[in-house]
Protein backbone atom coordinates (compact mmCIF):
# COMPACT_ATOMS: atom_id res chain seq x y z
CA UNK A 1 0.00 0.00 0.00
CA UNK A 2 1.21 3.37 -1.18
CA UNK A 3 -0.04 5.69 1.54
CA UNK A 4 -0.40 3.83 5.53
CA UNK A 5 -1.33 5.73 8.60
CA UNK A 6 -1.90 3.34 11.21
CA UNK A 7 -3.29 4.91 15.14
CA UNK A 8 -3.04 8.66 14.71
CA UNK A 9 -3.50 10.62 17.81
CA UNK A 10 -3.31 14.42 17.86
CA UNK A 11 -4.28 16.94 20.31
CA UNK A 12 -3.68 20.45 20.33
CA UNK A 13 -2.22 22.27 23.19
CA UNK A 14 -4.70 23.27 26.05
CA UNK A 15 -7.08 20.81 24.42
CA UNK A 16 -8.10 17.88 26.91
CA UNK A 17 -9.18 15.65 24.03
CA UNK A 18 -7.52 14.44 21.45
CA UNK A 19 -9.22 16.17 17.59
CA UNK A 20 -7.44 13.39 15.71
CA UNK A 21 -8.62 10.08 17.73
CA UNK A 22 -6.83 6.11 16.48
CA UNK A 23 -7.40 7.48 12.67
CA UNK A 24 -6.37 4.66 9.88
CA UNK A 25 -6.27 5.12 6.33
CA UNK A 26 -4.29 3.07 3.56
CA UNK A 27 -4.71 4.45 0.06
CA UNK A 28 -3.17 2.69 -3.20
CA UNK A 29 -0.70 4.49 -5.35
CA UNK A 30 -2.17 6.70 -7.82
CA UNK A 31 -5.76 7.01 -6.33
CA UNK A 32 -7.68 10.01 -5.03
CA UNK A 33 -9.07 9.77 -1.84
CA UNK A 34 -11.52 12.65 -0.13
CA UNK A 35 -11.80 13.17 3.28
CA UNK A 36 -15.27 14.52 3.96
CA UNK A 37 -16.22 16.22 7.23
CA UNK A 38 -17.46 19.33 8.86
CA UNK A 39 -15.75 22.32 10.25
CA UNK A 40 -13.73 21.33 13.12
CA UNK A 41 -13.73 18.39 12.17
CA UNK A 42 -10.10 17.77 12.30
CA UNK A 43 -9.59 17.16 8.64
CA UNK A 44 -7.28 19.73 7.82
CA UNK A 45 -5.21 18.80 10.88
CA UNK A 46 -4.67 15.54 9.00
CA UNK A 47 -2.92 16.98 6.35
CA UNK A 48 -1.14 19.01 8.34
CA UNK A 49 0.16 16.10 10.17
CA UNK A 50 0.66 14.48 6.85
CA UNK A 51 3.41 16.91 5.77
CA UNK A 52 4.97 17.67 9.15
CA UNK A 53 3.21 21.09 9.93
CA UNK A 54 2.09 19.19 12.94
CA UNK A 55 3.77 16.11 15.26
CA UNK A 56 1.63 13.47 16.28
CA UNK A 57 1.03 12.27 19.81
CA UNK A 58 1.04 8.76 18.94
CA UNK A 59 0.91 6.56 15.52
CA UNK A 60 2.70 6.12 12.58
CA UNK A 61 2.58 7.35 8.53
CA UNK A 62 3.88 5.17 5.78
CA UNK A 63 4.94 6.89 2.30
CA UNK A 64 6.13 4.33 -0.18
CA UNK A 65 7.42 2.26 2.25
CA UNK A 66 9.04 5.01 4.25
CA UNK A 67 8.74 5.83 7.53
CA UNK A 68 8.00 9.42 7.49
CA UNK A 69 6.61 9.60 11.65
CA UNK A 70 6.15 7.76 14.40
CA UNK A 71 7.79 6.86 18.01
CA UNK A 72 11.10 7.03 16.68
CA UNK A 73 11.48 9.05 13.39
CA UNK A 74 9.75 12.05 12.34
CA UNK A 75 11.04 13.59 8.75
CA UNK A 76 11.38 17.61 8.26
CA UNK A 77 8.36 18.85 5.78
CA UNK A 78 10.64 19.80 3.30
CA UNK A 79 12.63 16.14 3.05
CA UNK A 80 8.65 14.48 2.78
CA UNK A 81 8.06 15.30 -0.95
CA UNK A 82 4.56 16.35 -0.61
CA UNK A 83 2.62 18.83 -2.69
CA UNK A 84 0.33 21.15 -1.00
CA UNK A 85 -3.21 23.34 -2.19
CA UNK A 86 -3.77 25.65 -0.01
CA UNK A 87 -7.09 27.39 0.30
CA UNK A 88 -6.14 30.61 -0.78
CA UNK A 89 -3.55 29.69 -3.47
CA UNK A 90 -0.65 30.97 -1.82
CA UNK A 91 0.69 32.67 -4.41
CA UNK A 92 3.00 35.18 -4.52
CA UNK A 93 1.69 37.87 -5.76
CA UNK A 94 4.95 40.31 -6.89
CA UNK A 95 5.80 36.70 -8.84
CA UNK A 96 5.06 36.03 -12.17
CA UNK A 97 3.05 32.74 -13.01
CA UNK A 98 6.13 31.62 -14.15
CA UNK A 99 8.38 32.40 -11.04
CA UNK A 100 5.65 30.99 -8.70
CA UNK A 101 5.86 27.34 -9.95
CA UNK A 102 9.71 27.96 -10.32
CA UNK A 103 9.74 28.43 -6.53
CA UNK A 104 9.33 25.31 -5.51
CA UNK A 105 11.94 23.63 -8.40
CA UNK A 106 14.91 23.09 -5.62
CA UNK A 107 17.60 21.55 -6.63
CA UNK A 108 16.79 21.37 -10.85
CA UNK A 109 18.96 23.27 -12.80
CA UNK A 110 18.18 26.20 -14.63
CA UNK A 111 17.51 24.29 -17.92
CA UNK A 112 15.38 21.44 -16.07
CA UNK A 113 13.27 24.16 -14.12
CA UNK A 114 12.21 25.73 -17.78
CA UNK A 115 11.15 22.53 -19.43
CA UNK A 116 9.45 21.31 -15.87
CA UNK A 117 7.57 25.00 -16.13
CA UNK A 118 6.91 24.30 -19.47
CA UNK A 119 5.32 20.86 -19.06
CA UNK A 120 2.89 21.79 -15.78
CA UNK A 121 1.62 24.90 -18.07
CA UNK A 122 0.73 22.98 -21.04
CA UNK A 123 -0.75 20.24 -18.89
CA UNK A 124 -3.21 22.48 -17.28
CA UNK A 125 -3.28 24.54 -20.52
CA UNK A 126 -1.95 27.98 -19.01
CA UNK A 127 0.85 28.31 -21.56
CA UNK A 128 -0.48 31.51 -22.47
CA UNK A 129 -0.56 33.05 -19.19
CA UNK A 130 3.25 31.98 -18.12
CA UNK A 131 3.79 35.69 -17.76
CA UNK A 132 1.04 37.24 -15.55
CA UNK A 133 0.87 38.17 -11.85
CA UNK A 134 -1.57 37.41 -9.72
CA UNK A 135 -4.47 39.50 -9.56
CA UNK A 136 -3.94 39.53 -13.36
CA UNK A 137 -5.47 35.78 -13.33
CA UNK A 138 -9.49 34.47 -12.68
CA UNK A 139 -10.24 32.74 -8.90
CA UNK A 140 -10.07 29.39 -11.49
CA UNK A 141 -6.89 30.54 -12.97
CA UNK A 142 -4.99 31.08 -9.57
CA UNK A 143 -6.07 27.43 -8.48
CA UNK A 144 -4.73 25.92 -11.67
CA UNK A 145 -1.19 27.44 -11.22
CA UNK A 146 -1.38 26.76 -7.37
CA UNK A 147 -2.09 23.00 -8.63
CA UNK A 148 0.53 23.12 -11.40
CA UNK A 149 2.82 24.25 -8.47
CA UNK A 150 2.60 21.84 -6.72
CA UNK A 151 2.94 19.22 -9.01
CA UNK A 152 5.87 21.08 -10.53
CA UNK A 153 8.39 19.42 -8.22
CA UNK A 154 7.20 15.58 -9.57
CA UNK A 155 5.43 15.27 -5.26
CA UNK A 156 4.88 11.35 -4.25
CA UNK A 157 1.49 12.81 -2.40
CA UNK A 158 -0.59 15.43 -2.87
CA UNK A 159 -2.51 17.39 -0.20
CA UNK A 160 -5.52 19.69 -0.82
CA UNK A 161 -7.06 21.87 1.29
CA UNK A 162 -10.58 22.39 0.83
CA UNK A 163 -9.80 23.58 -2.73
CA UNK A 164 -12.73 24.91 -4.00
CA UNK A 165 -13.46 26.93 -0.82
CA UNK A 166 -13.25 30.36 -2.69
CA UNK A 167 -14.62 30.13 -6.26
CA UNK A 168 -18.86 30.54 -7.12
CA UNK A 169 -20.55 27.45 -7.42
CA UNK A 170 -20.74 27.42 -11.35
CA UNK A 171 -17.10 27.82 -11.80
CA UNK A 172 -16.64 24.93 -8.86
CA UNK A 173 -18.10 22.74 -10.62
CA UNK A 174 -16.36 23.38 -13.94
CA UNK A 175 -12.58 23.63 -12.06
CA UNK A 176 -13.66 20.17 -10.14
CA UNK A 177 -13.76 18.03 -12.91
CA UNK A 178 -10.75 19.80 -14.87
CA UNK A 179 -9.09 19.28 -11.38
CA UNK A 180 -9.58 15.73 -11.17
CA UNK A 181 -8.81 15.14 -15.22
CA UNK A 182 -5.11 16.48 -14.46
CA UNK A 183 -4.12 14.55 -11.44
CA UNK A 184 -5.04 11.67 -12.97
CA UNK A 185 -2.59 12.70 -15.62
CA UNK A 186 0.04 12.55 -13.21
CA UNK A 187 -0.76 9.47 -11.98
CA UNK A 188 -0.21 11.53 -8.18
CA UNK A 189 -1.39 9.85 -5.81
CA UNK A 190 -3.60 12.75 -3.85
CA UNK A 191 -5.71 13.56 -0.54
CA UNK A 192 -8.09 16.38 -0.59
CA UNK A 193 -10.32 17.71 2.27
CA UNK A 194 -13.92 19.15 1.84
CA UNK A 195 -17.07 19.95 3.80
CA UNK A 196 -19.05 19.25 0.28
CA UNK A 197 -20.33 15.78 -0.65
CA UNK A 198 -20.60 16.94 -4.24
CA UNK A 199 -17.34 18.14 -4.63
CA UNK A 200 -16.18 14.71 -2.74
CA UNK A 201 -17.92 12.26 -5.58
CA UNK A 202 -16.79 14.46 -8.51
CA UNK A 203 -13.20 14.07 -7.93
CA UNK A 204 -12.24 11.05 -5.87
CA UNK A 205 -12.02 7.38 -5.87
CA UNK A 206 -12.57 7.15 -2.26
CA UNK A 207 -14.44 9.08 -0.21
CA UNK A 208 -13.71 9.07 3.54
CA UNK A 209 -15.91 10.66 6.53
CA UNK A 210 -14.01 11.81 9.37
CA UNK A 211 -16.45 11.59 12.54
CA UNK A 212 -14.86 11.90 16.31
CA UNK A 213 -11.23 11.79 14.97
CA UNK A 214 -11.51 8.65 13.17
CA UNK A 215 -11.76 7.67 9.57
CA UNK A 216 -14.86 5.54 8.07
CA UNK A 217 -15.35 4.51 4.92
CA UNK A 218 -18.09 6.39 3.13
CA UNK A 219 -18.08 5.59 -0.19
CA UNK A 220 -15.63 3.82 -3.62
CA UNK A 221 -16.05 5.42 -6.58
CA UNK A 222 -13.55 4.21 -8.65
CA UNK A 223 -16.24 1.35 -10.57
CA UNK A 224 -17.95 4.80 -11.12
CA UNK A 225 -15.13 6.91 -12.32
CA UNK A 226 -13.84 4.06 -14.70
CA UNK A 227 -17.70 3.63 -16.15
CA UNK A 228 -18.02 7.34 -16.89
CA UNK A 229 -14.51 7.75 -18.49
CA UNK A 230 -15.11 4.37 -21.02
CA UNK A 231 -18.98 5.96 -22.14
CA UNK A 232 -16.76 9.21 -23.05
CA UNK A 233 -14.50 7.33 -25.18
CA UNK A 234 -17.13 5.51 -26.71
CA UNK A 235 -19.16 8.80 -27.56
CA UNK A 236 -15.98 10.63 -29.55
Amino acid sequence: MFIKINDLCFSYKNSKSNIIENFDLEIQKGHIVSILGESGSGKSTVLRLLAGLETPKSGSIHIDEHVVTDDRHFILPEKRGIGMVFQDYALFPHMTVIDNIKFGLKGFSKKEKETRVNEVLDLINMMHYKKRYPHELSGGQQQRISLARALAPKPSLLLLDEPFSNLDTDLQIKIRNELRNIIKATGTTSIFVTHDREDSRAIADRIITLRDGAAHEWESLCTTHYSEMKQLETTK
